[in-house]
C-alpha cells in the first residue's frame, strides 16, 4: 500500500532536497505542485501549494529585487500626489534642511514634498523619501531631520523591506509577476496602487519604532544636530491625536517612547 502523501510531507520533501537545490525555494515548491497532482492530492491542496509558492517567492526576493518594486511603487505614489515644484518654499526649505544627507549609511536618497495637510512622511528601500507639507508646517528644521532620520531608519534596519515583502506575498498582483519570473517590470503601473496602499498602511511594531527612534537620534548626533529635537518632534506628533493622520496611524507615539529617547539623550551628553 502506498503511504498517504500530505501537503506537509510534500513541503518537507522539497525542503530536504540536496544542498545544490536547497536555496531555490521558489523552484522547489513550484515543482511540488506537479508532484502533488501526480500523487493524487486534491485540487484544493494543490492551490494551497501555489499560494505557498507565491509567499516563498516574495520573501526570497533579493534586496535589489525588493528595491525595484519599491521604485515602481514610488512612481505610483508620486503620481497620486501633488509634488511641490523646485520653486516652492517647501522644496527650497527641504533642500536646505537635508543638505549633506544625499547619501546616508550607504543609501542614496531622493527627497520630495507632497502638498498635503496630513502630517506624514515615509521612506523606501530605493532611497525614496517623501514628506507632506502639513508636517513641515508644524516642525522646526531639526525636528524634521529627526523625523526623516527615523523614516530612513526603518529602511536601513530592514523594517520597510519586511513590510514590502509582506505586501507582495499577500497580493494577487504579485502572483502573476512571480509566475513570470518575479520581475517588477511585469506589473502594470496602475496595479502598483494596491501594493502601495498595503505598504503605506502597514503598522510597525513597537520594537521597530523604538529601534528607528534610536537610529534617527544617532543620526542627529553624528551630524551634530540638537538631540532634544527628537523629543520635541515626538511630543508634537503625539499632540496631534486622532487628527494627526498618517504618522499617528502608522507610528503610534507614547510616553514610553519619549521617555526612552530622553534617557538615550542624557547618556549621549
Amino acid at each position: 500500500m502506498l503511504k498517504k502523501i500530505t501537503l506537509a510531507s510534500l513541503l518537507a520533501m522539497s525542503l530536504t532536497a540536496p544542498a545544490a537545490y536547497a536555496l531555490d525555494f521558489g523552484s522547489i515548491i513550484d515543482s511540488v505542485g506537479g508532484i502533488a497532482q501526480a500523487a493524487g492530492v486534491s485540487d484544493k491542496a494543490v492551490k494551497g501549494i501555489g499560494a505557498a509558492t507565491d509567499g516563498v517567492k516574495a520573501y526570497a526576493l533579493s534586496d535589489a529585487e525588493v528595491n525595484a518594486y519599491a521604485a515602481q511603487m514610488a512612481v505610483q505614489i508620486d503620481s497620486k500626489n501633488t509634488i511641490a515644484p523646485a520653486s516652492s518654499p517647501y522644496t527650497q526649505r527641504l533642500n536646505k534642511i537635508m543638505k549633506g544627507w544625499g547619501t546616508v549609511d550607504g543609501l542614496k536618497l531622493n527627497f520630495k514634498v507632497y502638498m498635503a495637510q496630513e502630517a506624514n512622511a515615509f521612506a523606501m528601500g530605493d532611497g525614496t523619501v517623501r514628506i507632506n507639507s502639513g508636517l513641515m508646517d508644524i516642525m522646526t528644521d531639526d525636528e524634521l531631520r529627526f523625523v526623516l532620520g527615523h523614516e530612513i531608519g526603518h529602511v536601513r534596519l530592514g523594517h520597510s523591506k519586511a513590510h514590502l515583502k509582506t505586501a507582495l506575498a499577500s497580493s494577487a498582483v504579485f502572483k502573476g509577476a512571480a509566475a513570470a519570473g518575479g520581475r517588477a517590470s511585469q506589473i502594470a503601473g496602475s496595479e502598483y496602487a494596491q501594493l502601495a496602499d498595503k505598504f503605506l498602511s502597514a503598522q510597525f511594531s513597537q520594537a521597530h519604532e523604538n529601534a528607528s527612534d534610536t537610529y534617527g537620534l544617532q543620526l542627529l548626533k553624528v551630524k551634530k544636530i540638537n538631540l532634544q529635537a527628537a523629543v520635541t518632534s515626538m511630543n508634537k506628533i503625539a499632540a496631534l491625536g486622532d487628527s494627526g493622520g498618517g504618522l499617528m496611524s502608522t507610528h503610534p507615539s507614547s510616553k514610553d517612547r519619549v521617555s526612552n529617547l530622553q534617557k538615550q539623550i542624557d547618556t549621549m551628553r
